[in-house]
C-alpha cells in the first residue's frame, strides 16, 4: 500500500509538468553471487525535461527494494548517465539469500519534476572452492608432548559451499613434506616419530590443501609445538656446606647463597623454586634466586643460642611449584659470640633512704646483686664499677673495696645541720659500670640518697584558742577568720585543717568551713542569732607525724534582718462616700511585730494606690499597732475623685538602731500589708458606669434585718441555768427553721415604690417599672456602726445583712436610732426611717435591690427617655420591709 501511494503521487507529479524519464529503464540485469563491493549491476541514463533543468543532488537513488536491501546503490558516470552498483553491506548469496531483487529507483530535478522505474537484478550462481571454517581458515597451533608415541594427531574439516547437502566428498593432502608427520585424504594428521625437546626440533610448520571435484582448492597452515618434559634432577652447584657467621647481623644479610641447575632446560633462565624445609626462627631463602638471609635477631647470648650456637638447614630445590622434580641438601651455619652487650643492671636508678642519725661505716648498696652482663663468653660478659662522684657524695660515701660496687656511709647526715642543709638533704652519687673487653661499655647507675627526718617537734597552734564575729546577715562563703599551726621540724611537711566537732544546726548540719590548706573558716550558709548565737568548734590540724586541735568560738553578730510582719496582712474594707474625716475605717486595726526591733522602732506609710492621700494611719510611726484613718473627705461630684475601689500597699519600716553603730551603718527591714477599700456611694449619688443603649436602672436597696453573732454567757449558775439555756437555743432553732419556711407579709409591701410627686420630677418622661431581681454578693465586710457582718455586691454596691432570719439582739433594739422606726414600723404609722447622718448611715446598709428596667412613656408603650444618656442611678428605698 506504502508503494502504491509513492506511485500515486508520482504519477501526479509527472502530469502537473513536462516529462522527465530514465532511459534503459525499467530493465532486467544479473549479478554473480558474492560480487565484491563496486560491481557494476545496470547503467542507465536521465532524459531531461523540456526545460533542461538539472538532475537534482544526491538523485537518482534507490528509494525502496523488494525484498529490502542495503546490497545495491545508484553511482554517477556523467551529467546524465548513471549506474548500478554492490555495496557489500549485504552478502549475496545464491544458495542461501534472495536471488530476484526489485529496486525502485527515483529522479528529481531541480524544479521538482521526478520520474519512478524499476529495476530486477537477478543474482546467479557461481562454482565456489571448498573453504576452511573458523580459526582453522586462517591457521592453528597444535601441541605435542615429547615421548608422545606416533599416531593420529588433529583431524581436518572443510566443506564446499555449493555442496548445501554435504554428500560430495573432499581430498586433503599435505604440501610440505615432512618424515616426521603425514596426511590421509580425509584430513586426518598423523606423527610419525617419538619428538625428544632436548634432541634440538621443538617446533614444525605445515601447509594442508584441500580440493573438491571440480579441482578446485584452498589451503591452510598448521604450527606443530613439541612441548618440553620435566624428567631430570635439579642439581646443586655451590660446593660450601658449612657458615660461620657473627651473632647480632640485621635482618636481610645474605650468609649464604645457593644455586642449581635444571638439565632439561639448560639452553633457557631456570625457574628452580628454592625453600628451606627446616623449622626455624632464623633464616630465610630466596626461592627464586637461593640465597640465605637474616630473618630475626641472632642473639649469641640468649635462648638456645647461648647453650648450642650451631643451625643445620635442609634446602629443597624444585623445578616447578607442583609435581615437578627436586633435590635436598644439608647445610650449617656457626653463630659467633661478640661484645654487643654492655654491662647492665636490673636498675639505673636507686633511691635510698637513710635516718639521719645513721651510723658511720653502714652498707648503703651492693651494685653486684643489680648489674650482670648478657654476654656469653669471657671477657665479652666481665665488668667493674668506677668510683662514686656527685656533689656533697665524696666526704659521705665511699666503695669497700674500691670497685667492688658496696656503698657504704663515711659522713654526717644531720638534717638538722646547716651544711647539710644546702645540698636539701638529697644525695646524688654516680658510679659508672663497664665492661672489661672492646669496646668497653659504660652505663651510669644514679643512686639518690635521701635522709629521713625525725620527729622531733610537736604540732601547735599559733594560738591556744581562736575568738571569731561574724554577722547574722553574712551571706554563704563569708570569711570568718583563719587558724594557723606550725611545727618546727624540717622539712615542712603539709597541714591539712578539718573541723572535728560542732558547727551545726537543725537545719544545716555543716554551718561552718575550713579550706584544708589555709585554714581559713568561712560559712557554709546564713546563720541566725535568733536562733544560735554562738558556734564552739573544734578544730584539728594534721601533718604526716602529728595531730593537735584548739578550740574556736564564733559569736553571731545580731543584725536587723528580720522583716515585721503584720496580722492582717491583706484585708477588704468597705466605706461610705460621707464617712466623716478621721474616722477609724471599721475600727481596722494593724498590730505587727518584729523578732530583732522594739515594738517603738516601726514607722508606717501608704506606697501606690492611695490617690488623692485620703488614708493615713495613726500613729505614723512608734508604736506596733496602729488605726487607719479617713484623712480627707472624698470630691465625687466635683470630679476631683474618681476612683471607687482603692487598692492600698502599705510599707511597715523597723527603723531599728542597734547600739553602737552609726545609723549610716543601721540596716532597715519593711514589711508589706494590702489593703483593699471599697468605697460605697450615697443612695442619691449617680454613678455613671459605661452606657447601655435606651436603659436607665433605678436602684432599690432595702433594709433588712439580720442578727449579728449573739453570746451565750458560758458563767452562769451551775446545774440548772446550763440546763435551761440550752433548752432556750434549741426552742431559738425551731422558730428561726419555720421562719425561713414560712416568710410573712407586711402591709408595707403594698405601698408604691415611687410617688407621683417623685415621678413629676424625675422630668415626668418615664414611667418605671420595678422588677425584683436577685443579686450576687461577692463580698462581706462588718458594719462600723453596728459591728454586724453584710453582705454586699462589689459592681452596683448592693448589701444585705448575712443572716436576714435572725432576729436583731436586744441590745441593739434598745437603740433609740433603730427601736423607734421599728415600732413605728410595726404599729403601721409609717415607714421606717432614720434622721439626718444616722439615716444616711443606715440607708447606706442595704441588702437586697430591685432593678427598674424598661422605661415607658406617657402612654403607657415601650419609649425612650428624652436624656438619650441613660444613667445608673442609686436611691434608697423609702420603706424597709421587715418580712424580707
Amino acid at each position: 500500500m506504502q508503494e502504491a501511494a509513492i506511485l500515486l503521487m508520482l504519477l501526479g507529479v509527472l502530469s502537473e509538468g513536462e516529462a522527465l524519464h530514465l532511459i534503459q529503464l525499467p530493465a532486467t540485469s544479473n549479478v554473480a553471487e558474492n560480487s565484491p563491493p563496486g560491481t557494476s549491476v545496470h547503467k542507465f541514463s536521465v532524459k531531461l525535461s523540456a526545460s533542461l533543468s538539472p538532475v537534482s543532488p544526491g538523485f537518482p537513488l534507490v528509494i525502496n527494494s523488494s525484498p529490502l536491501t542495503e546490497a545495491f546503490r545508484v553511482n554517477s558516470l556523467s551529467g546524465t548517465d548513471f549506474e548500478v552498483v554492490t555495496t557489500g553491506k549485504e552478502q549475496l548469496d545464491f544458495e542461501t539469500g534472495p536471488n530476484i531483487f526489485d529496486l525502485q529507483i527515483y529522479v528529481k530535478d531541480e524544479v521538482g519534476v521526478t520520474d519512478l522505474q524499476i529495476l530486477t537484478v537477478q543474482v546467479t550462481d557461481v562454482n565456489e572452492p571448498p573453504e576452511f571454517q573458523g580459526n582453522l581458515a586462517k591457521g592453528i597451533d597444535l601441541y605435542i608432548a615429547e615421548g608422545t608415541n606416533p599416531g593420529s594427531i588433529y583431524q581436518l574439516e572443510a566443506f564446499d559451499p555449493e555442496d548445501t547437502s554435504r554428500n560430495i566428498p573432499l581430498s586433503y593432502y599435505l604440501i610440505s613434506p615432512s618424515k616426521s608427520f603425514r596426511m590421509s585424504a580425509n584430513g586426518t594428521l598423523f606423527s610419525t616419530t617419538e619428538f625428544d625437546f632436548e634432541a634440538g626440533h621443538n617446533s614444525y610448520y605445515l601447509i594442508v590443501e584441500v580440493r573438491d571435484s571440480q579441482g578446485l582448492k584452498a589451503s591452510t597452515m598448521l604450527q606443530v609445538n613439541i612441548v618440553n618434559l620435566n624428567d631430570e634432577l635439579p642439581l646443586f652447584t655451590s660446593p660450601r656446606r658449612v657458615f660461620t657467621i657473627p651473632e647480632e647481623l640485621s635482618p636481610g644479610t645474605i650468609v649464604a647463597n645457593m644455586t642449581a641447575e635444571d638439565p632439561d632446560d639448560r639452553s633457557f633462565t631456570s625457574q628452580l623454586l628454592y625453600s628451606i624445609t627446616t623449622v626455624n626462627n632464623y633464616f630465610v631463602i630466596n626461592q627464586l634466586t637461593g640465597t640465605v638471609q637474616v630473618a630475626h635477631r641472632l642473639d649469641r647470648d640468649a635462648h638456645e643460642l647461648r647453650q648450642n650456637p650451631t643451625i643445620s638447614l635442609e634446602v629443597l630445590v624444585k623445578d616447578r611449584p607442583y609435581g615437578g622434580q627436586e633435590n635436598r641438601i644439608q647445610i650449617t651455619f656457626i653463630v659467633e659470640d661478640i661484645n654487643d652487650n654492655p654491662a647492665t643492671c636490673a636498675k639505673f636508678t636507686f633511691s635510698i633512704m637513710v635516718a639521719e642519725r645513721e651510723a658511720k661505716g653502714t652498707l648503703l648498696l651492693d651494685l653486684n646483686k643489680f648489674c650482670f652482663d648478657d654476654d656469653s663468653e669471657a671477657p665479652n660478659n666481665k665488668f667493674n664499677f668506677t668510683t662514686p662522684s656527685g656533689v656533697g657524695s665524696s666526704s659521705r660515701f665511699l666503695q669497700d673495696p674500691a670497685g667492688s660496687g658496696k656503698l657504704v656511709l663515711i659522713g654526717d647526715l644531720d638534717y638538722e645541720n646547716s651544711s647539710n642543709l644546702a645540698t636539701g638533704n638529697k644525695y646524688t652519687v654516680i658510679i659508672q659500670v663497664q665492661d672489661v673487653a672492646p669496646p668497653y661499655y659504660k652505663n651510669n647507675i644514679y643512686i639518690y640518697i635521701l635522709t629521713r627526718p625525725e620527729n622531733e617537734f610537736p604540732l601547735i597552734f599559733d594560738r591556744p584558742s581562736y575568738v571569731f564575729d561574724v554577722s547574722e546577715v553574712s551571706p554563704a562563703r563569708t570569711r570568718i577568720g583563719q587558724v594557723q599551726a606550725t611545727d618546727k621540724d624540717f622539712p615542712q611537711n603539709s597541714i591539712r585543717y578539718s573541723i572535728s566537732t560542732g558547727g551545726a544546726s537543725l537545719q544545716h548540719p555543716n554551718v561552718f568551713w575550713i579550706n584544708p590548706r589555709t585554714g581559713e573558716l568561712q560559712l557554709v550558709t546564713k546563720v541566725d542569732y535568733e536562733t544560735t548565737s554562738t558556734y564552739s568548734l573544734r578544730i584539728q590540724a594534721t601533718n604526716s607525724e602529728d595531730t593537735s586541735s584548739v578550740t574556736v568560738t564564733v559569736n553571731i553578730l545580731e543584725e536587723n534582718d528580720e522583716k515585721p510582719i503584720c496580722s492582717p496582712n491583706s484585708y477588704f474594707l468597705a466605706i461610705p462616700v460621707d464617712l466623716k474625716v478621721g474616722t477609724n475605717i471599721q475600727n481596722f486595726k494593724l498590730t505587727c511585730t518584729d523578732l530583732d526591733s522594739s515594738p517603738r522602732s516601726f514607722r508606717y506609710s501608704i506606697g501606690p494606690g492611695n490617690v488623692n492621700s485620703h488614708f493615713t494611719f495613726s500613729p505614723s510611726a512608734g508604736s506596733n499597732v496602729t488605726q487607719l484613718l479617713l484623712a480627707s473627705h472624698f470630691d465625687y461630684a466635683g470630679g476631683l475623685d474618681k476612683i471607687w475601689d482603692y487598692k492600698l500597699l502599705v510599707y511597715i519600716t523597723d527603723d531599728n538602731l542597734l547600739s553602737g553603730r552609726k545609723k549610716a551603718e543601721a540596716l532597715v527591714q519593711t514589711g508589706t500589708v494590702t489593703l483593699s477599700i471599697k468605697v460605697i456611694p450615697h443612695p442619691t449619688t449617680i454613678i455613671t458606669t459605661t452606657p447601655r443603649p435606651r436603659i436607665t436602672h433605678w436602684i432599690r436597696r432595702e433594709n433588712m434585718y439580720s442578727p449579728s453573732a449573739w453570746y451565750v454567757p458560758f458563767v452562769i449558775t451551775l446545774g440548772a441555768m446550763l440546763l435551761l439555756g440550752f433548752l432556750v437555743f434549741l426552742i431559738v432553732l425551731l422558730i428561726r427553721a419555720i421562719c425561713r419556711h414560712c416568710p410573712r407579709k407586711t402591709a408595707m409591701d403594698k405601698q408604691p415604690l415611687v410617688k407621683k410627686g417623685e415621678m413629676k420630677k424625675a422630668k415626668r418622661e418615664a414611667l418605671v417599672e420595678t422588677i425584683q431581681m436577685s443579686t450576687i454578693f461577692d463580698g462581706e465586710a462588718r458594719d462600723p456602726v453596728t459591728g454586724e457582718i453584710y453582705e454586699f455586691n462589689s459592681k452596683t454596691g448592693a448589701r444585705k445583712w448575712k443572716d436576714p432570719f435572725i432576729q436583731m439582739p436586744k441590745w441593739k433594739e434598745s437603740s433609740p436610732q433603730i427601736a423607734a422606726p421599728r415600732r413605728a414600723a410595726a404599729e403601721g404609722n409609717g415607714p421606717l426611717r432614720a434622721t439626718n447622718k444616722e439615716e444616711d448611715r443606715l440607708s447606706g446598709k442595704v441588702q437586697s435591690e430591685d432593678v427598674d428596667l424598661a422605661s415607658r412613656n406617657e402612654n403607657g408603650k415601650p419609649g425612650t427617655a428624652k436624656n438619650r444618656n441613660p444613667t445608673l442611678t442609686s436611691r434608697a428605698s423609702p420603706k424597709l420591709h421587715m418580712g424580707k
